[in-house]
């Protein structure tokens, strides 16, 4: 792959030890690779690796997995965690590889943050992050207990969203439709707060960001959401699985 517009780029790739040219070669020994016995965080779609960077200062405790899929963009957030001596590997990848890299239960939380929405719901649902397809995989690579943390700023794509994961035997809580109002949810934690690029610009327009935390369900217990629902639109609200949601104090 060609960097025309960053000379610097196939360099950093190839002398920054944060970027993982052959995932696989880790896979059930990353934290052989991190030299720790720390948990491991994982984003799905880095992009510039902005959230990630501000995660691996503010959560020092924690090792973190990058994924994203263009190398032209992900050696932007490697260079930044090199400066900064961050515990963050970078992968260039697809996320369908995701169990080809990391072994049964190796991860502890993965972000999805403002993932391409794919518009068409009949041709393109099976390319959406949060498909059951892609639920199925998460599954394989969290650990007893871990979760899932997803945001954005499309209403449609947070309907289809909720709907998979209820139907694919995740739990959810913390559920909002408006995160930067809801300031009286439960205590969240940093990915909450810290924003990428993109929801700073969106949430500066006043425009709701949506969020929910979802984790897989074991034996027979009942899904629940716990939700603040105030600022839900109606038409999203009505569409939500059968579970029980909490009216959060606002």
């Amino acid at each position: 792959m060609r960097f025309r517009k960053k000379p610097w780029a196939q360099n950093e790739l190839d002398t920054n030890r944060r970027f993982v040219p052959d995932p696989g070669e880790y896979k059930g020994k990353w934290n052989q690779r991190f030299e720790n016995a720390n948990p491991i965080y994982a984003e799905i779609g880095c992009g510039r690796g902005r959230f990630v960077v501000r995660m691996a200062e503010e959560t020092p405790g924690a090792n973190f997995v990058a994924v994203e899929r263009d190398r032209k963009v992900i050696v932007t957030g490697a260079r930044a965690a090199r400066e900064r001596g961050l515990n963050i590997a970078f992968i260039s990848g697809d996320a369908g590889c995701l169990a080809e890299w990391f072994g049964a239960g190796e991860i502890d939380r993965i972000f999805i943050n403002f993932c391409d929405p794919w518009p068409n719901k009949n041709k393109w649902a099976k390319r959406r992050l949060t498909h059951q397809n892609y639920l199925n995989i998460y599954k394989k690579i969290l650990k007893s207990g871990g979760s899932l943390h997803f945001k954005t700023d499309n209403p449609g794509l947070f309907e289809f969203s909720i709907n998979q994961f209820s139907d694919n035997g995740w739990r959810l809580r913390n559920v909002t439709f408006d995160l930067h109002r809801a300031k009286n949810l439960p205590q969240l934690d940093a990915d909450a707060r810290i924003m990428t690029e993109y929801e700073e610009k969106y949430a500066e327009r006043g425009l709701p960001i949506y969020r929910l935390e979802a984790s897989v369900l074991s034996g027979d217990k009942v899904p629940g959401i716990r939700a603040d629902t105030r600022y839900a639109p109606t038409a999203l609200r009505k569409t939500l699985p059968d579970v029980t949601l909490v009216q959060c104090n606002i």
